[in-house]
């Protein structure tokens, strides 16, 4: 059992298509708070640490 990340419903991991979440609407609101920005990195990144296309 894993609890989702959005509403912490526990649901069981195999056969779940949705998983991590326990449910389309959850995968669907979690991708809305990524489109909106309501998710932010926890540090800046200076250039020296920051990858780019160019570097691979």
């Amino acid at each position: 059992m894993v609890k989702c990340p959005v509403c912490y419903q526990e649901k069981k991991w195999q056969g779940n298509a949705y998983r991590p979440f326990c449910s389309e609407r959850c995968s669907l609101i979690d991708l809305g708070k990524w489109a909106e920005g309501e998710y932010k990195m926890s540090e800046n990144l200076s250039e020296e640490n920051s990858e780019t296309v160019d570097d691979y």
